[in-house]
């Protein structure tokens, strides 16, 4: 929405702009605009503000009036930095429903929202970028642009601040942002953050040479210079069978050597050209995309065509491997013939690198991905091409619920079940599905939520009637669900089988599936080689000296490991509180799975994937891509393996330990633990043949063991629901938790303490605490907790307001002014 639009002005009129600034504070503030910048002012657009007294940042129009502020006299913007508005009204509107849901600031909502590259602020840097051509481009910059380029070509990185010292004045945004807008700079995070894509070189035969009489020529031209002629014909085959060519299949194919082909790239025979691979290589050739849908698939299509008619949201309920994404698909292509644009969430991208190459396969340019893994630049590209209508569709993980689309049609939300979806630090706290839920609702358009095994407050939802529900029982190709089987730890321990971690059963099926040829996945909910190390005289066991948590061993480093702050400290060689060398490793993770395995399967090929292997940049995709490439035969790993993941060759799901999932204190562990055992046996047997996992736990006969053989979720939602209603837990009522942190555990007692009475003055007995979380210390901050346990009947609205007044009452008070309160609205 321009100003100029809405309001009728002179050129000496006085404006005044609410600017939202990417700080977390309270209020928004007003600003003055120059008689100047009268004309280019408009909601949307970013201004330069200072803020304090030296800092100056890009902050965004929230608002425009001609009404001073009362209590302080209004700095004037510096400058206007946007010739059109980056953001529409309508995610203002999105933002302001976060901000009183989620009781956080604006400039949290803005920090999270916009990439960094959108957020320049004094302190900071930008950073040469080397040019590919050898001359600088000099022509094509004016002279402030001139300056600070040559500047940064012997400097290197420059603050923002010493940018305005240079050029001696304050309007130097449009410089660095035409700059950026060229390629030559960067912002310092994209050199930290830099993702690089996988390069693959690519050899096209110089169009001259398309002709038969011009190729007959070519031939003959060459008959002296046999190894280039073979590269030639091993050119020519390879392009028979292939779109495009590999240079290094050319290479193979006439094993001509690289000098051959550096000879052809001189006479300008071959075009060598460097692109963009997947790191799947070929993993999305098994995706028809000229596909049918199934019978079952079908009217699941028109079911849900059919239930948006009366609801605008539907939770597509399908078993593992139920074809959910050809469906996807289908739904996708009807909206795009509207014009209209999709957000397709997905819980972790990097995870779900799959689904994003079919999806793309499939339509092509007209999708955007967006996710952590690209720089910042990056992410500005892609943000301005949705702002401006260049991609219809957007695959992303939560936080492309933040981009400014313009005509949304459809939201899909895959996995909606999963966790991660839920920010937990820092704020806005906000719930990628809830919210995308409202962001539909502002555009009026359709929402279909997809799982196999649903969050216990979509279905009850569903069954209440406030969303449509539509089934897939049958897995695509009529291939039967995995065959699930129990094995009690203790009588096979007790019967002496079982070596190291593994019960005889499932080595003999891991040998059998092993000499079939076919691949093995195995899961273990925790990284890491032991979980504490523990002195076998007094019981002594390291702890983290910033947490209140024990350390863990990493054999790989040597080294003990706190997984809350990242401190290290040396392993144990006799104990230090009463010397004893006698020191016991206990508990197990991936990574002593994986050394326990190359003992009993040393020919066989394994990997792990965890957050220990997988926090390298390509650390994740190149495991997923050996395994999918069948270079390894077993992958060990996290949670991480089973998510999004699509293996044609994986006929066994071993689960090394589930009683794990099942002993967390908290009134989501038997939803969860069902959730992600269904989802990690759901890998098995994915296309022609029937699979099978094998669960291993002291608790064979736990409720929720028994469920997850049984594939049966309705009996899992159904006892679930009748215990939360016992003891009022949503979908019953509605949560909050107030996280309170303090260095001084007194501080942090009286404040909590204080707060809860004045809370219980409102709400009574649905104030909870304050109690100790499981981890009461992290990064030497104590923390506790305050629960609010509010009926649905309770005006939520109320509730929040009072929180928020009790928090400015607190923080009045002298001695409790340095206690953080962390907010979570529907911890999850």
């Amino acid at each position: 929405m321009l100003f100029n639009q809405n309001i009728g002005f002179e050129e000496r009129d006085t404006f005044f702009v609410e600017v939202i600034l990417p700080l977390s504070l309270g209020i928004n503030y007003t600003y003055r605009v120059p008689y100047e910048l009268n004309a280019a002012i408009a909601i949307g657009k970013r201004v330069v503000v200072q803020f304090g007294k030296h800092k100056i940042y890009t902050a965004l129009i929230k608002s425009i009036s001609q009404q001073a502020p009362e209590i302080y006299q209004a700095k004037y913007i510096i400058d206007v930095v946007d010739e059109a508005p980056i953001i529409y009204e309508k995610q203002l509107v999105f933002w302001d429903w976060l901000k009183q849901y989620y009781l956080c600031n604006e400039g949290d909502i803005m920090t999270a929202a916009l990439p960094s590259g959108l957020k320049l602020a004094s302190e900071t840097y930008i950073v040469f970028k080397p040019a590919d051509q050898e001359q600088t481009p000099t022509l094509e910059l004016n002279e402030k642009e001139v300056l600070i380029y040559e500047v940064l070509k012997k400097q290197i990185r420059l603050q923002i601040d010493e940018v305005a010292a240079i050029l001696g004045q304050k309007t130097i945004y449009p410089t660095i942002n035409s700059l950026l807008a060229k390629d030559l700079i960067l912002v310092e995070e994209e050199m930290q953050e830099k993702f690089k894509p996988l390069q693959k070189s690519f050899v096209v035969l110089n169009p001259i040479y398309t002709e038969e009489n011009a190729l007959k020529h070519l031939f003959e031209q060459l008959e002296r210079a046999p190894k280039q002629l073979a590269a030639l014909l091993a050119y020519l085959k390879l392009k028979r069978s292939h779109a495009e060519v590999l240079k290094s299949a050319i290479l193979t194919e006439s094993e001509c050597g690289q000098g051959a082909l550096k000879g052809l790239e001189d006479k300008g025979i071959f075009i060598v050209q460097k692109k963009s691979v997947s790191r799947l290589g070929d993993a999305e050739s098994a995706f028809e995309v000229n596909f049918q849908l199934s019978v079952a698939q079908q009217e699941a299509f028109h079911q849900v065509k059919s239930n948006w008619e009366t609801k605008d949201v539907v939770l597509l309920h399908g078993v593992t491997a139920s074809g959910k994404t050809q469906l996807y698909l289908k739904l996708i292509e009807e909206v795009l013939a509207g014009g209209k644009q999709v957000l397709f969430l997905l819980p972790e991208i990097a995870l779900t690198t799959q689904i994003v190459e079919r999806i793309k396969r499939y339509f092509g340019d007209q999708i955007g991905v967006y996710h952590s893994k690209f720089n910042p630049h990056e992410r500005v590209e892609i943000w301005n091409k949705v702002l401006k209508g260049g991609y219809k569709i957007v695959l992303g993980a939560r936080s492309s619920v933040f981009l400014p689309f313009k005509d949304l049609g459809l939201v899909i939300i895959d996995e909606e079940h999963e966790s991660s979806y839920k920010q937990q630090d820092p704020a806005p706290r906000y719930h990628a599905r809830d919210a995308a839920i409202y962001l539909a609702h502002l555009f009026s358009a359709k929402v279909l939520l997809g799982s196999a095994s649903p969050a216990i407050e979509s279905y009850y939802n569903a069954q209440q009637g406030k969303y449509g529900l539509v089934k897939l029982t049958e897995r695509y190709g009529q291939v039967p669900l995995p065959d699930l089987k129990l094995v009690n730890i203790a009588e096979a321990t007790k019967r002496k089988q079982m070596t190291a971690y593994f019960s005889q059963a499932l080595i003999d099926e891991m040998q059998a599936v092993l000499e079939a040829g076919d691949q093995i996945i195995l899961f273990q909910n925790r990284r890491g080689y032991a979980t504490i190390l523990l002195c076998a005289t007094c019981g002594y066991a390291p702890k983290c000296i910033n947490c209140d948590v024990s350390l863990t061993f990493h054999k790989s480093s040597g080294k003990l490991h706190c997984h809350y702050c990242g401190y290290q400290d040396l392993s144990l060689v006799s104990c230090p509180a009463c010397g004893s060398v006698h020191i016991e490793q206990k508990g197990f993770g991936t990574e002593r799975l994986e050394e326990e395995l190359n003992i009993i399967f040393p020919t066989i090929k394994t990997s792990r994937l965890d957050f220990d292997t997988a926090r390298s940049k390509h650390g994740m995709q190149n495991i997923i891509a050996d395994f999918q490439a069948k270079k390894s035969q077993i992958l060990i790993g996290t949670q991480m393996v089973a998510k999004g993941l699509d293996f044609d060759h994986v006929q066994l799901i071993g689960v090394v330990n589930a009683d794990i999932l099942l002993n967390y204190p908290d009134f989501r562990a038997f939803e969860r633990a069902y959730q992600l055992l269904a989802q990690v046996a759901g890998r098995a047997g994915r296309r022609d043949k029937q699979g099978y996992a094998l669960i291993q736990a002291y608790n064979d006969t736990h409720r929720v063991l028994q469920q997850v053989i049984q594939h049966d979720y309705v009996g899992m939602y159904e006892t679930e629901l009748a215990e939360r209603e016992k003891f009022n837990y949503p979908p019953f009522s509605r949560l909050i938790v107030l996280t309170l942190k303090h260095k001084d555990y007194k501080v942090l007692n009286l404040a909590a303490h204080f707060i809860a009475k004045e809370l219980k003055g409102f709400l009574g007995n649905r104030v909870l605490g304050p109690e100790q979380p499981l981890v009461s210390r992290v990064r030497n901050f104590y923390l506790l907790q305050i629960q609010l346990k509010i009926e649905r009947k309770v005006a939520i609205g109320g509730v929040k307001n009072q929180i928020q007044e009790h928090i400015k009452h607190l923080n009045t008070i002298k001695e409790f002014k340095s206690v953080w309160i962390q907010i979570d609205v529907d911890p999850y």
